[in-house]
């Protein structure tokens, strides 16, 4: 069947109106964090592996990171074993990261990856242990204790921050045109594997690889004004003030500071884009509306 006159007006638009963003950004490195309704949902998560393969083919090299939080979860309860939190933060005793290290870095990460080829990709998957990619620190708090008038460190086990990143791995795979498919398990000096929040951690290889992009997948449509309304084309600035004055809280807080961490440490742009959008990266990148908050430093 034969496309109208409108669809086809339509079409060539569309394609007209990406050809400058193709040209800007080829050669360009763009880091990915996957996560939420798109790592969930089956039509999601084909259309995120067929943007990221055009990306690749158009010249760009889209660097993945994954999370993984509740198919952690559902392995854990399948064994047996509760799931406690602190700060939002998994509590990960040795026999838990042997389980996060399997979910993050056999199952999932495998998946993607193989998702990414069946679409004609050659994406490759690493943990933050392969290559000496990713040293991290042991996270621990320390909470006040108010009867005792005094603090105690809260010790939840093998959680951490990134301590330093070396991109040698990841430079090399973009050259060979390989997709780098990252899970956020990384090693510290003692030799053990932590579990690191997978924003934090495409933050920070953002930071270290000078991207052009950081891109953040969620479940909402991006940063809302008080009244509902999205907000984008962001200052760094404009969005420390919506921070201060409360409009920006909560389960976005995190999100938003890895964000402004990377515009300024010399990430051109960081985007929060709505992850349940079909085809959402691409939608970001090679159009004019986009779907989500644009913030530049």
């Amino acid at each position: 069947m034969s496309l109208s006159n409108d669809q086809a007006k339509n079409i060539a638009h569309v394609l007209n109106t990406s050809l400058p963003y193709i040209q800007r950004f080829q050669g360009k490195t763009m880091v990915i964090k996957y996560g939420g309704n798109a790592m969930t949902d089956a039509a999601l998560k084909q259309s995120f592996a067929r943007d990221i393969v055009l990306m690749k083919l158009v010249g760009m090299n889209p660097v993945v990171v994954h999370g993984g939080g509740p198919q952690i979860g559902a392995l854990l309860e399948k064994i047996g074993k509760d799931s406690q939190f602190v700060h939002g933060m998994r509590v990960t005793d040795s026999e838990t990261m042997d389980v996060v290290e399997m979910v993050l870095g056999g199952l999932v990460n495998k998946e993607i990856v193989a998702m990414i080829n069946r679409h004609g990709g050659k994406a490759v998957g690493l943990t933050g242990k392969d290559g000496d990619l990713i040293r991290a620190r042991k996270i621990q708090f320390d909470e006040s204790n108010s009867e005792m008038n005094a603090s105690e460190i809260v010790d939840i086990g093998h959680v951490g921050v990134v301590e330093s990143i070396d991109v040698s791995i990841v430079q090399m795979l973009d050259k060979a045109d390989f997709i780098p498919v990252i899970a956020p398990v990384g090693v510290g000096n003692d030799s053990q594997s932590y579990n690191i929040n997978a924003d934090l951690v495409a933050g920070k290889l953002a930071e270290a690889l000078q991207a052009e992009k950081l891109i953040l997948l969620t479940n909402t449509a991006g940063v809302l004004d008080d009244d509902g309304k999205l907000l984008t084309g962001l200052k760094a600035q404009q969005v420390q003030t919506l921070i201060e004055n409360g409009t920006i809280h909560g389960g976005m807080l995190p999100k938003i500071n890895c964000a402004l961490d990377a515009v300024r440490s010399g990430v051109k742009t960081a985007q929060i884009i709505d992850g349940r959008v079909e085809h959402a990266v691409l939608l970001e990148l090679l159009t004019d509306e986009g779907v989500g908050t644009l913030i530049r430093g």
